[in-house]
């Protein structure tokens, strides 16, 4: 589209979370007028830590606003894959993307933060919670709780896994149940019985539970997510010390220790759930973005690099399309094939013997499953 076009073109935002914000300022960048509208009354982004890759970590340089997320983030050399006592089952460097070598480890509200920091004052509009939208063709019309209604001349449906703009145009599936609890929680390094040395990602697995230890070393913290079987499918189920215990039985006595010593107060607790793929992600004048396009599981930790990736691809698409409804046609067709991909391989339970299937050549000889 002409520049000038752009600069006529009011988007609205729907959530203000990482694919929301990601969003706002690409397209921002574009000249277009943008506003982002959250249903939350504060922005308090909870949970641990998350990795952004190279891919990622380049549109930042792209956008301005690299300086802004390194400055709270740490970078890590490779990604470790090891049994619940603690024998490698693989090593991997992170994907290199040109220059940019690195992927940066980082805590879920510094993101966001960082983020939400680097948009324009008044751009992000707080305590509006979408109850409907309507695509009329070159515009659409979005009504919030108390009456309120907006124009756009695109909307952005950026409104996470229970995304009100998908159910109320795309697809009226719900999200699916993993089978697994994840519960997280931000430690001191002191409080890791020396576990982390390094700034490096590491996962233990054993049993159907899967321990992560990511450093966050910008805060001499580490993130701690332990990610086990569990039937309970409620959103916030209730569970015990005792309950998250008997999760890591068996594993390395210094990850137990850590358990043990949580303050259960501070651990975030979730059943895990994603979502179907969604067979058409736009209208005419409406298109979904991150989560609530293609929410997936944790276990390739791409949910948050996917969202920062569907941003940079629908703003290059509206800079090359001649028109909204053929750019967002673009955008779907160039990153609906990758995050189909990655809801795949995160449905895959990271078993040592599925592995081999994901890091093909990665399992080395002496830590392959015995006859």
């Amino acid at each position: 589209m002409q520049t000038a076009e752009l600069k006529n073109l009011k988007i609205a935002v729907v959530g203000a979370g990482y694919g929301g914000a990601a969003a706002a300022k690409a397209l921002s960048l574009l000249g277009a007028k943008v506003d982002v509208y959250e249903q939350a009354h504060q922005i308090r982004e909870v949970g641990a830590g998350i990795g952004l890759r190279p891919a990622t970590m380049n549109r930042f340089r792209q956008w301005g606003v690299f300086e802004a997320i390194a400055g709270v983030s740490s970078p890590s050399e490779y990604f470790e894959i090891l049994t619940a006592t603690g024998e490698p089952i693989m090593k991997e460097a992170w994907p290199a993307d040109g220059a940019q070598r690195h992927t940066h480890l980082i805590h879920r509200g510094d993101f966001i933060e960082a983020l939400l920091g680097v948009l324009p004052a008044g751009m992000v509009h707080l305590g509006h919670r979408l109850e409907g939208v309507r695509d009329l063709g070159e515009r659409s019309v979005l009504t919030f709780a108390g009456g309120r209604t907006v124009e756009a001349d695109l909307v952005v449906g950026a409104d996470g896994i229970k995304s009100v703009v998908r159910q109320e145009l795309f697809s009226d599936r719900g999200p699916v149940f993993s089978g697994e609890h994840a519960y997280r929680a931000v430690i001191s390094v002191d409080d890791a019985h020396g576990m982390v040395t390094d700034d490096n990602l590491r996962m233990y697995i054993g049993r159907g539970t899967k321990v992560y230890l990511l450093p966050l070393r910008h805060r001499g913290q580490v993130s701690f997510d332990i990610t086990a079987l569990c039937p309970d499918g409620a959103w916030s189920p209730e569970v015990s010390r005792d309950d998250v215990l008997a999760a890591v039985e068996g594993f390395d006595e210094r990850l137990v220790a850590i358990t043990r010593g949580l303050d259960m107060a501070g651990v975030n607790v979730r059943a895990v759930y994603d979502i179907d793929p969604v067979e058409t992600w736009h209208s005419d004048s409406v298109v979904l973005v991150g989560d609530a396009a293609h929410s997936m599981l944790h276990h390739q930790g791409q949910g948050a690099n996917s969202a920062i990736e569907d941003a940079g691809a629908l703003a290059d698409a509206l800079r090359e399309a001649s028109s909204v409804r053929e750019a967002l046609a673009r955008y779907q067709a160039v990153r609906k094939p990758e995050t189909d991909r990655l809801q795949a391989i995160s449905r895959q339970g990271w078993s040592e013997e599925e592995i081999e299937d994901v890091f093909p050549g990665q399992k080395p000889a002496d830590a392959a499953p015995k006859e």
